[in-house]
């Protein structure tokens, strides 16, 4: 079975038959369909093809890779400094804007598990401090001596 340049149907077709018209019409002919009770014999230019197929793998990983957005982590201190404070929100912003979430966590080691409290106001003022590109997706809790907390993107209207 050979199909032409255009896409129509040539019909049935002898392999000498259909390479004759091939280097006629100066194409290559490719097989699409070698499996089949009857092979699928396609008239075209076989580098524009792969060309074409390389752009549109290429053009499906970029909107996979969209679509698949990722998690960053931010590390906080219950002690953390107003100038730490605000670098880890200012680029936690700049990552929520793009789509991303946050994951913000707080280790307490030692006697600092006696102000698990402090580290969840300090998480709330984190979480307030970016409520304009963010949601609290989890709220802030304690497993073993790490506090989580996760923010998620608000979703545009």
């Amino acid at each position: 079975m050979v199909i032409g340049p255009n896409g129509e149907q040539m019909g049935t077709k002898k392999l000498q038959d259909a390479l004759t018209i091939a280097n006629f019409a100066g194409l290559d002919l490719v097989l699409m369909n070698a499996g089949a009770e009857r092979p699928v014999a396609k008239i075209m230019d076989y580098n524009k093809y792969k060309y074409e197929k390389v752009k549109k793998q290429k053009e499906a990983l970029k909107k996979q890779r969209e679509s698949n957005k990722d998690m960053k982590e931010y590390q906080l201190s219950y002690k953390i400094d107003v100038g730490d404070f605000e670098t880890r929100r200012r680029n936690a912003g700049s990552y929520l804007e793009k789509g991303h979430k946050i994951k913000v966590t707080m280790r307490f080691k030692g006697r600092e598990m006696a102000h698990t409290d402090r580290g969840e106001e300090i998480m709330r003022n984190f979480a307030e401090a970016l409520n304009e590109f963010s949601v609290i997706e989890s709220e802030p809790k304690l497993e073993g001596r790490t506090m989580t907390m996760i923010l998620a993107p608000k979703k545009e209207v």
